[in-house]
C-alpha cells in the first residue's frame, strides 16, 4: 500500500438538544454518520456537501436506535431529500417505538427501489466480511461481534473510517470493558486513529479508560453534546483523563467541529472549532495522519514494521 492523495474531511454538526451527528469525505463518496437532519444542523450540512463538491449523501450510517441518534422524522427527511445508495443500519432489534418506526421506514425505502444498498450490521453480516490489511483505505466494521439482550448500548454498531488521509473511530454509545478491551487489542484501532468519537457522548461508563487510551493513542477526541445537556456530557473524569494522555478534546457545545485535509491532502489535517451559529474560529489545531508515517516509506519498511508487531490483522472490511 502507498500513500495517497485524498481530500478529506470530518464535520461534527452542533445540534442544540440530545444526540449526535457527523459527516466524513473521503475525496469521493459522503457518508452521513447518524440520522438527524433539523432546522439546527440542516444549512451546516448542505454547506458541508458544497464544500465537498457533492450533492448528496452516499451512505447513511446509523450507530444506534435511540432517538438521540436516529429520529424517525429527521430520518424521513435525509431519505427523501438525498435518497442515499446505500445504509447501514444497527443489526438489534428496536426496543422503542420510535427505533421500529425508523426501522420500517428504512425497508420501505428498500422496498421502493432495489438498487439501494441496505445494510443490517449484524454480527452474522461482520462475521461474513473479509480480513482488513493494515495501512489501508478501507473503512471497516468492528462491533457488534454478539448482541447484548440486557443493554442496547452495546449493540452500537462500531466503525473505523479510514477510506481519506485521516481516520475517524466511531463507537457510538458502547459503555462494555470487554467491547473497550476487544476494540483495543485490534492492530488497525490501535495503530491507525487519529480521531475519535467518544462512547456515549463522553460517558464515565467504564469504557473511556486510560488503557483505551493508551492502546488507542487517538491525537483528537469528539464529544457529541449540547450546551445544557443534563448529563453534562464529556464527564469530567473524561476531560481529565483525556488531558492527562495528551489527547485534545473538541466539543459541539460551542459550535461545529470541522477536520479537513490541508497541504497536498496525504496526511496533513486541521481541527477547527467554530463558534455558536456562525462561521467564526473558536480554535484551531493541525496534526499528522498517523498511517501517513507509515505510508511515506516504502514497502519494505512498511512489511518490517508489520512482521515486527507480529500478527495478522483481526478486523473487517
Amino acid at each position: 500500500m502507498t500513500l495517497k492523495k485524498r481530500v478529506t474531511r470530518f464535520r461534527a454538526y452542533q445540534l442544540k438538544n440530545a444526540g449526535s451527528s457527523f459527516s466524513y469525505f473521503n475525496g469521493t463518496s459522503f457518508t452521513l454518520i447518524e440520522a438527524r437532519y433539523n432546522e439546527c444542523n440542516e444549512s451546516s450540512i448542505n454547506e458541508e456537501l458544497k464544500l465537498c463538491g457533492v450533492n448528496t449523501i452516499h451512505t447513511l450510517h446509523i450507530t444506534s436506535w435511540d432517538q438521540d441518534h436516529c429520529s424517525r422524522p429527521e430520518l424521513e427527511r435525509i431519505l427523501a431529500r438525498y435518497s442515499p445508495s446505500k445504509i447501514e443500519y444497527p443489526g438489534y432489534k428496536p426496543h422503542t417505538a420510535s427505533g421500529e418506526e425508523c426501522l420500517k421506514l428504512i425497508k420501505k425505502f428498500k422496498a421502493g427501489d432495489n438498487t439501494k444498498k441496505v445494510i443490517s450490521v449484524t454480527p452474522k453480516y461482520i462475521s461474513s466480511l473479509d480480513a482488513a490489511k493494515s495501512y489501508g483505505y478501507k473503512d471497516i466494521l468492528s462491533h457488534p461481534k454478539l448482541i447484548d439482550e440486557k443493554n442496547a448500548n452495546n449493540n452500537s454498531t462500531v466503525k473505523h473510517f479510514r477510506s481519506g488521509s485521516f481516520n475517524v473511530l466511531s463507537l457510538g454509545d458502547v459503555e462494555c470493558c470487554n467491547i473497550a478491551a476487544g476494540l483495543r487489542r485490534q492492530k488497525v484501532i490501535k495503530n491507525e486513529t487519529d480521531i475519535m468519537i467518544l462512547a456515549h457522548h463522553g460517558a464515565n461508563n467504564g469504557f473511556t479508560t486510560s488503557s483505551f487510551i493508551r492502546a488507542v493513542k487517538p491525537r483528537v477526541a469528539i464529544a457529541s453534546a449540547n450546551y445544557s445537556n443534563k448529563f453534562e456530557h464529556p464527564k469530567r473524569e473524561i476531560r481529565n483523563l483525556l488531558h492527562k494522555h495528551g489527547v485534545k478534546l473538541f466539543t459541539t457545545k460551542t459550535g461545529d467541529v470541522i477536520i479537513c485535509s490541508v497541504g497536498n491532502h496525504t496526511g496533513d489535517y486541521r481541527v477547527t472549532n467554530l463558534k455558536a451559529d456562525s462561521s467564526a474560529i473558536s480554535s484551531s489545531y493541525d496534526f499528522y495522519a498517523r498511517k501517513s508515517k507509515i505510508l511515506k516509506h516504502n514497502l519494505d519498511t512498511i512489511r518490517a514494521k508489520i512482521s515486527k508487531r507480529n500478527g495478522k490483522p483481526q478486523l473487517k472490511k
